[in-house]
């Protein structure tokens, strides 16, 4: 039986984290080639040797290079499209963000974040885009919920967020002409490398869990699924969307998280914060 996306070409950029992983992982089961990007070397090898033992006969290449680099991402989507001499997908998966008070941000921390989670989505969008053109195409990015709910001591993660969001709707409609459709997926907290120290402590995620009405956190498959499908034909008629799969977070709300934010920053700075003051140290 012909898989779905049978001579398909993809890029995930991201593509050794758990969250890149999981979504080449669900491309590759449907048939498509693959290649991924990241700036490690050893973790893209690791990943691809997974994805061939999980996947038999699977078509998955690595491309070293930094997602906010422009040469590095159109060495990689280039890589993708000579896979096939097409380029059919591409997911966008770079980002992230820590916890530190808006007091203690300067523009250089403010715009560190908003590189890594718009700029890398942009330079993929870019030059994807001339590649797909010919025969149209689906570009997903991973957005954050984030992106719609304010979360306390996250404010560049969450301007940045939102600022990817409103980047899809830009981009979906402006190459709506050339058959390109742009979506994203807005997760609530997964389990991912940049998330472990979460999971390792039971208090705190225990508190994102509480506003969580499926009451458990994010694993990857969950984000890879809904990649899956806006990066397929299922979703043909869907473009400019930002889906939450977030075991419902955004019905609630975003935890408070104080004690955590003193535990890294200390009780004084966080009350001066509190009081609208700059901290003597950051």
């Amino acid at each position: 039986m012909t898989r779905v996306l049978e001579g398909r070409t993809a890029l995930v950029t991201g593509g050794a984290g758990g969250i890149g992983a999981a979504s080449a992982l669900a491309l590759l089961r449907d048939g498509a080639a693959v290649v991924l990007m990241g700036r490690r070397r050893e973790a893209l090898e690791a990943a691809r040797r997974s994805l061939r033992e999980q996947v038999a006969g699977a078509t998955v290449e690595i491309s070293v290079g930094d997602a906010c680099r422009e040469d590095d991402v159109q060495a990689a989507l280039q890589q993708a499209w000579a896979l096939g001499r097409r380029l059919d997908m591409v997911v966008a998966t770079v980002g992230g963000g820590g916890f530190r008070p808006l007091l203690m941000h300067d523009a250089a921390s403010l715009m560190a974040e908003l590189e890594l989670n718009i700029a890398s989505a942009f330079l993929a969008i870019r030059h994807a885009s001339p590649l797909m053109a010919p025969h149209g195409g689906a570009i997903v990015c991973i957005s954050s919920n984030a992106a719609r709910m304010t979360c306390r001591w996250l404010s560049a993660y969450c301007a940045a967020k939102a600022g990817l969001d409103a980047l899809v709707r830009a981009a979906a409609e402006e190459l709506a002409g050339c058959g390109i459709r742009v979506n994203a997926v807005r997760p609530g907290l997964t389990r991912s490398g940049a998330s472990g120290p979460l999971f390792d402590n039971p208090a705190v995620l225990g508190k994102f869990v509480a506003q969580m009405p499926l009451g458990r956190a994010g694993e990857p498959d969950d984000i890879a699924g809904a990649v899956r499908y806006l990066a397929g034909p299922e979703s043909g008629w869907v473009t400019g969307q930002s889906l939450a799969v977030d075991g419902g977070s955004e019905l609630r709300g975003n935890p408070l998280l104080d004690e955590a934010v003193a535990a890294v920053y200390g009780e004084a700075a966080l009350r001066a914060v509190l009081a609208g003051s700059i901290p003597d140290a950051t």
